[in-house]
This record gives structure tokens, C-alpha cells and sequence, in this order.
């Protein structure tokens, strides 16, 4: 399921800019700092909040996942 919500001018001026460092597209820029984020936040207390079950085996905050 993919969702494109809407950016502020600021958001998206930051997004803009983290592209351009690591010279990928902004939606590939995105994505890297969804699995940074994955890995470096308490995944515990994400799980623990979570309120769709379904989709763990390919979530960036899976335990497993982040381990292989």
C-alpha cells in the first residue's frame, strides 16, 4: 500500500536537500531515512503501538528484519 501525503515547503525543502547529499531521488532519499529510522528508534515501544499486525515481516521497526 503506498501513501503520498503532502509535504510542508519546509519538509519537503529538507527532503529536497538530504536528495541532493546523497545524490539519489527524493523518493529513494525517503525511503533510506524510513530504514535509518528503523533502526536507530525504539522499535519496542513501536511495536508495542502498533495497530496492524499484518504487516510485520516487512516493517522497517522488525526486530528480524533489522538484525539480517
Amino acid at each position: 500500500m503506498a501513501y503520498t501525503p503532502e509535504l510542508s515547503q519546509r519538509h519537503s525543502g529538507a527532503l529536497r536537500r538530504i536528495a541532493w547529499a546523497l545524490d539519489r531521488p527524493m523518493t529513494k532519499s525517503l525511503e533510506e531515512i524510513f530504514d535509518w529510522i528503523g533502526q536507530t528508534a525504539d522499535s519496542q515501544k513501536v511495536c508495542r503501538s502498533c495497530r496492524d499486525r499484518t504487516f510485520c515481516s516487512q516493517c522497517v521497526f522488525h526486530r528480524e528484519r533489522n538484525e539480517g
